[in-house]
């Protein structure tokens, strides 16, 4: 009876003493919050490239950190409800995708000094995203080469039409720049701001009877969501809508986030000393057989560089 009490005590000490070595060298990985406004091609490509930049900065996924991603669909109460989760499970980083989104990151994770980085923030500084444990890469729209691109695919257009949401900071901070840059190009502005979704196709009819020659779109967020419902209305009336672009790369942008994220995982900085960034480059994007289907010509120095979207 001994002897098997002696092999039963032995078995016991050696499976404790393989817990223990296995908890000991055990490492705990690093989770990062991934709260992002809405699904929709930017912002995808603004989550993927984020995770390729932590790659690329020599981070292995499931090893050196693990993505905890949730989609808001657009509603702010569930944005509030991702980062207050993120903030109660303690998470090692929070990482805002689009300005509500991001500004819901950073006040959830401000008392516990959870760093923040943020993607897609066309106006850090409007958002109050600049000073405390928070970092990261703004989208500031290239406003006048968008105005300079639409009078060379229409040389004798007057009127612009915007559609924007009132409550995204971005969109607010754009339509600035764009008030203050159109008249520069011989542009008048029709801008309809809206509250909620469902209004706007009607903000669509309403600056369609008001006579403009396109509509240009901002990085908004509630708008980009049913744009298939306002090309079939510009279509419709025979207006400009998705013929050509000066826009972003956003998986570049991501990537960028994603290799000043790797920074604050490693240790080597921390968030709150380090400037957030702002991209300057943009590329054109053109949709050929749009532009054939309205009679526009695409102008050569255009074409040579810029990207094909067109199906």
């Amino acid at each position: 009876m001994k002897k098997v009490l002696s092999v039963i005590m032995a078995t016991l000490m050696l499976a404790l003493a393989m817990f223990f070595a296995v908890s000991c060298g055990s490492k705990k990985v690093p989770v990062i919050g991934i709260n992002q406004l809405a699904q929709h091609g930017s912002l995808d490509n603004c989550r993927e490239g984020f995770i390729e930049g932590l790659k690329e900065a020599g981070l292995v996924e499931g090893e050196d950190f693990k993505i905890e991603y949730q989609n808001a669909s657009g509603d702010p109460s569930i944005i509030k409800q991702i980062s207050d989760g993120f903030s109660a499970k303690n998470v090692a980083m929070m990482v805002g995708i689009a300005t509500n989104s991001a500004v819901s990151c950073f006040a959830a994770a401000e008392d516990k000094d959870i760093p923040v980085v943020f993607i897609a923030v066309s106006d850090p500084v409007g958002a109050k995203l600049t000073e405390g444990n928070v970092t990261g890469i703004s989208d500031l729209l290239p406003v006048t080469a968008q105005l300079e691109l639409i009078r060379k695919m229409q040389p004798d257009a007057k009127k612009i039409g915007i559609i924007y949401t009132l409550s995204e900071p971005n969109s607010v901070s754009t339509i600035e720049l764009y008030k203050n840059s159109a008249a520069d190009y011989g542009f008048e502005l029709e801008i309809v701001g809206i509250t909620e979704q469902s209004q706007v196709t009607q903000a669509v009819d309403t600056i369609i009877a008001k006579g403009v020659d396109c509509f240009t779109n901002l990085t908004d967020n509630t708008v980009v969501e049913v744009l298939p419902a306002i090309l079939e209305k510009t279509d419709e009336a025979g207006i400009l809508g998705c013929v050509g672009s000066a826009g972003i790369d956003y998986i570049e942008l991501g990537k960028t986030a994603g290799k000043m994220a790797a920074k604050i995982l490693k240790g080597e900085a921390k968030a709150s000393d380090m400037p957030y960034e702002t991209v300057r480059d943009f590329s054109y994007y053109v949709n050929s057989k749009a532009a054939e289907r309205f009679g526009i010509t695409i102008p050569a120095d255009i074409a040579s560089s810029a990207t094909e979207c067109g199906k």
